[in-house]
């Protein structure tokens, strides 16, 4: 592809409703606007994300939505080249209210639809903030996934491992819930763990002896429990330091397990000794700083460039959508009204299906 297009990315799969614009071609891309709107008032009373209640809110949003992104990009849907939605993997009320509005558009216009994997926009980001050279390694960290993926070009990934229960940003909202911290999760407990003393509790490092790629995190959540437990037993409740002591070993825990398997991941990926051998990150948790510096470590040992991209593009967006439009639309042909909302959508088919299902949409 040679000449610019410009794509109209749409983004719900799970509770953030999103649109955006972008133009250019593969590896050279400019977001010409991006419009997110979260659900966190509408599911705070609930202490997690409601699937009908998303769903709800992704039908009524959209169509504003896209207008907003529009109209922010001064671009009108005759200008369009294409149109780009997430259908899959996901929580499926919101996945399918995404691609019927797509699908709408498209036969209203007459533009091409392309369905694209939630896990593909997140894994092709990098070539949309930096232009990442292929292969690239792509450590995804957030609510609903975690996973190692070797991107070899903008259809071909390989999956290298990931969690076999849950994601880390499902254990950080959990942990932080079980010590008294507010939601959403991560960033209360990154706050309070500034205070605290990491190695003041034992907590395991699920995994590790493992020579594989793999995560586990529920049995530290639970390690958790126990030793809050403990305290609220010997003090009568939760003192404030030992708050900021368990958020501080949870989070020290975390740091070790990730990067310690991204060490293994780094060694598999730098065996097909690329050129420019780089760790990407993408997902929520990859704002943690005590995680990203842990990673900054790794890659510096081991001469590996790092990209992060920022926060906005690292949570779920349509940019990433758009943006892995524009990287797959060489490679096939678009979907068109045949297009089905799915809500599991491995990205690497040959490997087989990761275990269980994260509070943000189920593992691929």
């Amino acid at each position: 592809m040679t000449r610019p297009v410009t794509i109209l990315g749409i983004e719900s799969s799970c509770d953030d409703t999103a649109a955006a614009v972008v133009r250019g071609v593969p590896g050279d891309m400019s977001i010409l606007s991006s419009d997110v709107h979260g659900q966190t008032d509408l599911h705070a009373d609930f202490g997690g994300v409601v699937p009908e209640i998303a769903a709800r809110a992704h039908a009524e949003r959209l169509d504003v939505t896209v207008k907003a992104a529009l109209d922010a990009a001064g671009v009108a849907l005759t200008q369009l080249d294409a149109i780009g939605v997430t259908c899959g993997p996901g929580l499926i009320g919101g996945v399918v209210s995404g691609v019927m509005t797509a699908k709408g558009l498209s036969a209203a216009t007459g533009l091409p639809l392309y369905g694209i994997n939630h896990l593909a926009g997140h894994a092709l980001t990098p070539r949309l903030t930096d232009g990442a050279a292929f292969p690239y390694l792509m450590l995804l960290v957030s609510g609903g996934h975690c996973q190692f993926l070797i991107a070899h070009g903008p259809t071909r990934f390989t999956r290298l491992g990931g969690t076999i229960d849950d994601a880390p940003g499902e254990a950080f909202d959990k942990v932080a819930r079980l010590i008294g911290l507010g939601q959403p999760g991560g960033p209360a407990l990154e706050a309070a763990a500034r205070a605290g003393d990491a190695t003041r509790f034992a907590f395991p490092r699920p995994l590790l002896n493992k020579p594989d790629c793999n995560l586990s995190f529920s049995g530290l959540k639970t390690a958790v429990l126990r030793a809050r437990d403990a305290v609220v037993a010997e003090h009568g409740g939760l003192p404030r330091q030992a708050q900021a002591d368990l958020a501080a070993g949870f989070q020290q825990a975390v740091a070790d397990s990730l990067s310690g398997k991204t060490r293994r991941a780094l060694d598999l990926y730098l065996a097909e000794e690329p050129s420019l051998p780089t760790l990407c990150v993408a997902g929520g948790v990859a704002a943690n700083m005590a995680i990203r510096a842990a990673l900054e470590t790794v890659c510096a040992d081991l001469g590996v460039a790092f990209l992060a991209p920022p926060l906005a593009l690292c949570t779920d967006n349509a940019a990433m959508i758009a943006a892995a439009t524009i990287e797959q639309m060489p490679y096939r042909d678009p979907d068109g009204m045949s297009l089905s909302a799915r809500p599991r959508m491995p990205l690497d088919t040959s490997s087989a299906p990761m275990i269980g299902s994260g509070k943000k949409g189920a593992k691929a």
